[in-house]
């Protein structure tokens, strides 16, 4: 019998959608880095590795010089600097879509419906999570909140995965704040374990004896010892408060674009509302019946999900196995089963000869994508940040301290440090409520006070947006003049002495 060759099994029909998708999650996920964070998270890293150790104090602003930081976020920082050190941007946006493309593998790995209505579904909440994507922190969190949600789903078969989750969040807890997220999700299964065996509800491929006493214990156990190993970080029990205290600042709702609801009347969220919509008219059409365990985690992240945009990609790790496996019960029920099977069929020569030019195409189409954004993004960055005022700020620097953008903090911290201390940057639970408050009257020039923050740090050179009220006012106030412009920034600087601090 001759043996089937690896590649024939792989130009399957079945099996090359699974490749098309992950490489269709890959070139998705592949975007030019516009992060306005990226910028200091790279210096971070840098100094932390430089120096051997995490910052405990502010080095970056003059308005918060040497205050307490907690830098929850330090290792992801070593991540991202050892990443752009050794491959660059391009090994930054090509680990970062991996790392994206990733989580959400990991979720259609387990999914009802597999390959199209899961790879469909699986696209579906990509689509809807792509505002959030990007080269930072928070898709360190993603991929291990996709993790934690395998690992949950299959010990229900497997038990001793859970004992995976403690290694994991104590990886977590040094890479990002998210990790919280991990914790909510434990405590959320323990509930919804409950809930299930209060309503006679068992999960899919298991028994009641696999949610008794016996699991419910190992989960609470594990739950615990994930929440005691939080302060194994170099900030130590701070980190048990700093998730609260983030997800609770009123200045980053009021002020950060991801930390607002998403607004329905935009078309990158439409997505998510036919998402959202979905899982409303879906119960009513399917044979399949959500536990109270999946009602309960859909609940609360349907709410994250609609409190700030950051939240969209968790929310989408949690509904896509309930919209496709609805989907999937609806199709069943309606008797397209042999759709949906498994079983892979032998491909005919053309058929094989088809899916191969398929597959060679997207992979050219992927390579070329990618280099593509790799080979613009020095034009997106002049694009999106103030390239040419750093540049007029490092070769005639005029005086300082220097206002800038809330958005060009990061950028300057990595291009003009240490010539110059920034005043504000996306550090916004550093700077605290107050002085965002301040900076957004000084900006928005509100009220017969907008000078004074100006006055009281002694600001001798502002460099902000052509289009910034603040600009637009001082340029039309003596003791102020123009000496940089160009259409994406204006640097102006004070012709005669400042009020001192």
């Amino acid at each position: 019998m001759t043996p089937r060759l690896p590649v024939k099994g792989l130009l399957e029909t079945r099996n090359l959608i699974v490749i098309i998708l992950a490489l269709g999650l890959f070139i998705m996920a592949a975007r030019s880095v516009t992060d306005p964070d990226v910028w200091w998270h790279l210096r971070t890293g840098q100094l932390t590795i430089e120096n051997h150790r995490v910052f405990h104090n502010d080095p970056y602003s003059f308005t918060r010089f040497d205050q307490p930081w907690v830098d929850h976020e330090w290792l992801s920082q070593i991540f991202i600097f050892v990443l752009y050190r050794v491959a660059g941007w391009g090994g930054l946006i090509a680990g970062f879509a991996a790392i994206i493309a990733a989580a959400y593998l990991l979720i259609f790995s387990g999914l009802p419906g597999k390959p199209y209505v899961a790879a469909a579904v699986t696209v579906w909440g990509a689509v809807a999570s792509i505002p959030s994507w990007g080269v930072r922190p928070q898709m360190l969190t993603l991929l291990l909140a996709s993790i934690f949600l395998v690992l949950l789903e299959r010990s229900y078969e497997r038990p001793n995965l859970l004992w995976w989750t403690p290694v994991l969040m104590l990886l977590w807890v040094n890479f990002h704040a998210g990790f919280a997220v991990g914790i909510a999700v434990l405590l959320l299964f323990l509930i919804g374990d409950g809930l299930d065996v209060a309503f006679g509800c068992a999960a899919a491929g298991t028994t009641t004896l696999q949610l008794s006493a016996a699991r419910f214990r190992r989960l609470a156990l594990v739950t615990s010892i994930c929440i005691a190993v939080v302060p194994l970080n170099p900030y130590g029990m701070q980190m048990y408060r700093y998730p609260f205290e983030t997800l609770h600042s009123r200045a980053m709702l009021a002020y950060i674009g991801e930390w607002l609801s998403p607004d329905f009347h935009q078309a990158r969220y439409l997505p998510t509302l036919f998402l959202m919509l979905s899982t409303l008219v879906l119960p009513a059409l399917s044979p399949r019946r959500l536990r109270p365990r999946e009602l309960l985690l859909l609940m609360v992240t349907t709410y994250a999900a609609l409190r700030s945009v950051r939240h969209i990609p968790i929310y989408v790790l949690i509904v896509v196995p309930l919209v496709s496996g609805m989907i999937d019960g609806c199709l069943r029920a309606k008797g397209k089963t042999a759709f949906l099977s498994l079983r892979p069929h032998p491909p005919t020569p053309p058929k094989l000869i088809a899916n191969a030019i398929l597959l060679a195409g997207f992979l050219t189409f992927t390579v070329a994508r990618l280099h593509y954004v790799i080979v613009h993004q020095p034009e997106t960055e002049a694009k999106e940040f103030p390239l040419g005022a750093a540049s007029f700020l490092i070769n005639s620097p005029p005086a300082g301290p220097l206002l800038n953008h809330y958005n060009w903090g990061g950028y300057f911290i990595w291009k003009l440090s240490p010539l110059y201390k920034v005043y504000v940057d996306g550090r916004a639970d550093l700077y605290g409520d107050t002085f965002m408050d301040e900076f957004a009257t000084s900006y928005y020039l509100k009220g017969k006070a907008w000078q004074d923050p100006l006055n009281q740090w002694g600001i001798q050179t502002v460099v902000l947006p052509p289009d910034a009220p603040l600009i637009l006012a001082l340029q039309t106030m003596p003791g102020w003049q123009k000496v940089f412009s160009d259409s994406h920034s204006v640097v102006l600087t004070r012709a005669v002495s400042g009020a001192s601090r």
